[in-house]
Parts: structure tokens; sequence; C-alpha cells
């Protein structure tokens, strides 16, 4: 299982996560922050279990090129 976790509240809207996974991640039109899709909330951390092995390159990629390191990625 894999599950990556970003801190919403601290992004600072660069994009980089969108762009290196476009599939777990986008930018939101009202707040211009990134959204984890499929994710749940609990205390400003979302947070994406999935059983899916072929999102923890997309996603090690998006923590790796987070400037304000608020996303991370762990296979458990």
């Amino acid at each position: 299982m894999v599950v990556v976790t970003l801190q919403r509240d601290k992004c600072i809207g660069c994009n980089y996560c969108v762009e290196v996974a476009p599939e777990q991640f986008q930018m939101s039109k009202k707040d211009g922050k990134s959204v984890l899709l499929r994710s749940t909330e609990k205390k400003g951390f979302f947070t994406l279990k999935s059983h899916d092995d072929n999102i923890l390159e997309p996603c090690e990629a998006a923590q790796k090129a987070c400037p304000v390191k608020i996303i991370s990625t762990k296979k458990i």
C-alpha cells in the first residue's frame, strides 16, 4: 500500500506536484493550492491510501519537487 500525505495549508501554489504527478494532484481554482485527489482530510493533513503501487514513483517525484516539503510518500 502507498500512503501519500499533503499538508495543504502550507502550499504555495507552485504547481510542481501537478506537473510530475497529474493523476494524483491538481490545483484548486478557488485558492490556487494543490489538491491531493481521492484523499481524506484530518486536522489539515490530506491523506491518500492506495493499493496501486504505480502511484509511488510519481508521488515520490512530487515530494522531491515540492519546494516547501509538504508532501510525504511512503510504501507500507
